[in-house]
């Protein structure tokens, strides 16, 4: 990583701006220098975004929910990395959803919607490209074009997103002014030094802390919650991201024969995915879950350092995130050879029902819960009839949910979450708005059950044992029923085996 001339830069942490061990500031005369000889910026204005009028109608909608009151949703700021280095930056969800910007765009931003007599003006607060005769451009490491590349002028910004643009440094003003008789609400999480600035200005205009962060955490809600039903162009991206899933679980398949001469099998089928996500998005929508064997039955295994054996199961809980940030999430376990042994496809099977009867359930009409109960009465059938539940428990007792439950030892995650922007989208909405939520057409879920038998699991049946399966798919409701967006990935025991054979014979 290049080490700056300057001591002017912003990406360092406070300890090392006061070890002063860095090269002291350039010369007036090389700054001169720098600032000339440059070609004139090259390219036109950009068009209107797609996402651009869907993002307006989502302010609208929010517009409506708080008329005379100013919100303040901010992209979030950089985050430093090793001392002196920058986490790859990833904007705040709710700036995501209400601007339309993805991948790395405009850390530091704000979006300030204003309120009018009709609505809110909407206003990007940025920072937008300096000149090359200023000093941010080349004596700032964090922002400035020599080392960061080129962003997007005012003209640039209004043209892409159909909205106002203007200068970060007029923004606190413009967020504070007339704070003593106006609501002034932020999504609290996403910049935290921003968000106490903008409380220590609206404190000294007579607001309470609490009731700012009540105000605040109602906003929050609002926006999380309005999330739960996509709008077209959101659909389009939830699609996008699962056929560049597809893209790289296959590379996976391809690869399968060789994982067990590998060496940390695991780390290479994290590899492998993590390229193709990359390539085909924007990455990967959260930590790999490439687990193999055993490690299958430790739900969150993310450490993915194991090795693999030709005759183990990997399963496989992976996403493409795009650049407009939409992810899939989607699960496969594979048998490595090829092949599933009886035991293995005896539990395969078994998860491969349940997550039928779930899809089944996922219907208008139906709520969220439906889909869970769906999918665990059939686990909860084949666990009775494996003989696992305890003397004088049926299925019945144990799908009683105050005394029962004993089904869990092998199954204890939720069957279903809702999906989008964030992997567990929506997550800010009540239990009411979400567990018992009438499904509504627009609404993107997973349906993933799993059955998992530890290998020290002395109640599992022995040829069980160390065997983990899931089998994670992504729907979106419709008018009369749903529809399997990664139907594209087999499923069925059968099915899969036949996938690998295909994908392995290219």
């Amino acid at each position: 990583m290049p080490h700056l001339l300057s001591r002017s830069v912003g990406r360092v942490s406070e300890q090392q701006k006061q070890a002063d061990n860095r090269a002291r500031a350039i010369t007036d005369e090389f700054r001169a220098f720098v600032a000339t000889g440059w070609a004139a910026p090259a390219g036109a204005r950009p068009e209107l975004s797609p996402a651009a009028p869907y993002a307006a109608a989502r302010r609208a909608a929010l517009s409506a929910r708080y008329p005379g009151e100013r919100l303040v949703i901010p992209a979030g700021g950089l985050k430093v990395r090793s001392n002196d280095t920058d986490y790859v930056f990833r904007p705040h969800t709710a700036f995501a959803y209400l601007t339309g910007l993805g991948a790395d765009r405009e850390p530091d931003a704000v979006l300030v919607l204003e309120p009018t007599d009709d609505g809110h003006d909407a206003i990007l607060f940025f920072r937008p490209l300096a000149g090359r005769d200023s000093d941010e451009f080349f004596g700032d490491a964090r922002y400035g074009e020599f080392w960061v590349g080129a962003r997007p002028s005012i003209a640039d910004i209004e043209a892409e997103l159909g909205l106002a643009g203007r200068h970060f440094d007029d923004f606190l003003d413009a967020a504070t002014k007339d704070a003593a008789t106006m609501v002034v609400r932020v999504v609290r999480d996403a910049e935290r030094e921003l968000t106490a600035q903008l409380d220590q200005r609206r404190v000294s205009e007579g607001r309470t802390q609490e009731a700012l962060e009540e105000a605040d955490d109602e906003l929050a809600h609002t926006i999380s919650h309005a999330r739960m039903v996509k709008d077209d162009y959101e659909i389009a991206q939830m699609r996008a991201a699962v056929d560049a899933t597809q893209v790289g679980f296959e590379a996976i398949i391809a690869e399968l024969p060789q994982l067990a001469a590998r060496g940390r099998g695991e780390r290479w089928v994290e590899g492998i995915f993590g390229l193709h996500a990359r390539h085909q998005g924007n990455g990967v929508g959260y930590d790999s879950i490439c687990a193999a064997g055993d490690h299958a039955n430790t739900l969150h295994w993310i450490k993915n350092t194991g090795d693999i054996a030709g005759d183990e199961l990997i399963l496989v809980d992976a996403g493409v995130e795009v650049d407009a940030l939409y992810t899939a999430d989607i699960t496969r376990t594979l048998p490595v050879a090829g092949t599933f042994t009886d035991a293995q496809r005896e539990v395969y099977d078994a998860v491969y029902a349940a997550q039928q009867a779930g899809i089944a359930a996922a219907r208008p009409g139906n709520t969220f819960s439906d889909i869970h109960a769906a999918a665990i009465r059939v686990i909860a059938e084949h666990i009775h009839a494996w003989g696992l539940l305890p003397d004088g428990i049926d299925v019945e007792a144990t799908l009683d949910k105050e005394h029962g439950q004993y089904h869990r030892r092998w199954m204890v995650h939720g069957t279903s979450h809702h999906l989008g922007l964030d992997v567990h989208d929506c997550a800010l909405a009540t239990r009411e708005e979400y567990m018992d939520a009438e499904l509504l057409p627009g609404m993107v879920l997973t349906v993933e059950p799993g059955l998992y038998f530890k290998a020290d699991d002395e109640l599992a049946p022995e040829r069980f044992r160390g065997i983990g399966i899931r089998i994670e798919d992504d729907i979106v409701i419709t008018a009369d029923g749903c529809e399997n967006l990664s139907a594209g990935m087999p499923r069925s025991s059968a099915d899969v085996e036949a996938w690998i054979r295909s994908v392995q014979a290219r």
